[in-house]
């Protein structure tokens, strides 16, 4: 497979490095803005000519087209800010080459009642190709990623073999890790996080349908498992909640909460007050700069985090339903421990966890274990060649009766 992917930071690494030693990768060409940035990671890969690098702005469909086409890739993988999903999405139609990311185009919440209802869900704007990318033969897989991504992959696989019927989903994103040296460090893209954690959160009932609420809404404490204990969680907008309905038969609740600790909140809420989440330019002297550019910009940069971080990162399913005529609750669950994820491939531990399950996906594209035509996530496919290869990549999961 060759493979044009787009974004080489923390996680854009991640991908590389977990695809580097695959028999079935020909070539992946590393493609940013940043000049200085893919030389770094060419350099850490060690082998240019199946690693080559392109300098190429990622809202350029034109140019993402052109090196498409001059690479005879099979597949564009999306690792930038999902703001571009659509033009980079563009540019692999018209290249007629495979798509793939790993979040969804952002929301816009309700003109008029935003902690109430939904505005323009997530992803909107890539489902209303899909007849488009099916007309023409062509896979849009989107937010396959962790979570989104592997979450997913785990609710069909429980649906598929743990559970006569499966009544409540309800993702848990957690753990204990922890930043030396720095009171706030986001642990992925400060973009997405001011995002996905401050827009409205969306719950999803089988009565009511989605609907959402304020921003850390419904704390609660959560157990997780591999020595991590009980984290607080709050709601968060996230994808799970968007598809899971549509691919997961009879489901009857669905929400996604993360853990963000109370100061880690108190940052976000204090950067929404002031403004500075805003993406819209303003004028500061003689330029004009996006206030959230300017928070990204005093933020430290995840990829740089392998090793001041220290502790675990655990994503997971708490799945509620029936098996065998009995109620049955259960915990399925990916634990990724900073000290491996660094040991292994110098990256910390959510960069890891969140790049790994890409790299599957490909690896089942190219065999023809997944086949599909269309804009479809992942819960769209067959689980049980994903769940097989994930002991292969050394992404172990496990499965935790409750």
């Amino acid at each position: 497979m060759k493979v044009l992917l787009l974004g080489v930071g923390a996680v854009g690494e991640g991908i590389a490095k977990v695809a580097r030693g695959r028999l079935w990768l020909e070539t992946m060409v590393l493609a940013d803005s940043r000049l200085e940035r893919l030389q770094a990671v060419q350099k850490k890969l060690g082998n240019p000519r199946r690693f080559p690098i392109a300098e190429v702005n990622a809202s350029d469909t034109k140019a993402i087209t052109q090196l498409a086409i001059e690479h005879d890739v099979d597949l564009i993988m999306n690792a930038v800010t999902p703001y571009l999903n659509t033009r980079i999405m563009d540019a692999a139609l018209r290249a007629g080459v495979m798509y793939m990311d790993m979040a969804m185009t952002p929301t816009k919440p309700h003109p008029t009642e935003p902690f109430k209802k939904v505005g323009r869900p997530l992803g909107e704007a890539q489902f209303k190709d899909h007849r488009q990318w099916k007309k023409k033969g062509l896979l849009a897989l989107i937010g396959m990623g962790m979570d989104p991504g592997v979450s997913g992959i785990f609710a069909r696989y429980a649906e598929k073999h743990l559970f006569d019927r499966v009544d409540e989903i309800h993702v848990k994103d957690g753990g204990n890790l922890t930043i030396e040296g720095y009171a706030f460090a986001p642990t992925f893209s400060i973009w997405t996080t001011i995002e996905e954690c401050l827009n409205p959160p969306v719950v999803y009932t089988a009565r009511k349908g989605h609907f959402t609420k304020e921003p850390f809404s419904d704390p609660e404490l959560f157990d997780f498992p591999d020595g991590i204990g009980p984290q607080k969680l709050v709601n968060v907008e996230h994808e799970e909640l968007v598809t899971f309905p549509h691919h997961i038969k009879g489901v009857k609740k669905v929400s996604f909460k993360l853990g963000l600790g109370d100061q880690f909140m108190d940052v976000l809420k204090m950067l929404h007050l002031i403004g500075l989440d805003s993406v819209l330019p303003v004028r500061v002297g003689a330029i004009e700069v996006s206030p959230r550019d300017v928070v990204a910009a005093v933020t430290p940069n995840p990829a740089t985090l392998a090793d001041k971080m220290t502790g675990k990162a655990c994503v997971g399913l708490l799945i509620k339903g029936r098996h065998n005529r009995k109620p049955r609750e259960l915990f399925i669950y990916q634990t990724t421990d900073n000290a491996d994820s660094r040991k292994k491939y110098g990256l910390q531990a959510v960069a890891l966890q969140t790049a790994v399950g890409p790299v599957i996906a490909m690896d089942l594209l190219n065999s023809g274990a997944w086949k599909g035509a269309g804009v479809l996530p992942p819960e769209a496919f067959n689980p049980d060649p994903f769940m097989a290869l994930m002991d292969t990549y050394q992404f172990t999961y496990a499965i935790q009766e409750r």
